[in-house]
């Protein structure tokens, strides 16, 4: 226990500095380890994914579409959403603090806890390709 804490510190402090979704990727990866690498095909997986914990939320993709190039729609409120990914939107992920504040938020409605390091990983390495 007491070694997770300082490589979340580690992790934590990368990811303050990072600007590029590529960097914040890797600030999540290294959470994991040397050994890991996110790849976009289980990011693409997690992103169409059902979950069973909301029928409002069964999925990423219920709020923004199948193709995250394309701008979405809040399921519940109709709003409009930028696209998702930062090929189509070069907004996203460039603040660690809203790309963290985000995850837990869409997690937890759509997954229904906190996404781990190598889910947020996998994610944006799917998002960032460009789909």
């Amino acid at each position: 226990m007491n070694r997770v804490i300082p490589l979340l510190l580690i992790a934590v402090c990368s990811a303050s500095s990072a600007e590029t979704p590529s960097q914040i990727g890797d600030s999540y990866a290294a959470i994991q380890g040397a050994r890991f690498r996110a790849t976009p095909a289980r990011g693409a997986e997690f992103f169409t994914r059902k979950f069973s914990v909301s029928e409002k939320f069964p999925s990423c993709s219920t709020c923004h579409t199948e193709n995250p190039m394309e701008a979405g729609r809040h399921a519940i409120t109709g709003k409009t959403i930028k696209p998702l990914s930062p090929v189509a939107n070069t907004e996203r992920f460039t603040d660690p603090a809203k790309v963290e504040k985000w995850f837990r938020r869409n997690c937890k409605e759509v997954v229904g806890r906190e996404c781990s390091a190598d889910e947020k990983a996998n994610f944006i390495a799917f998002l960032a390709g460009g789909r």
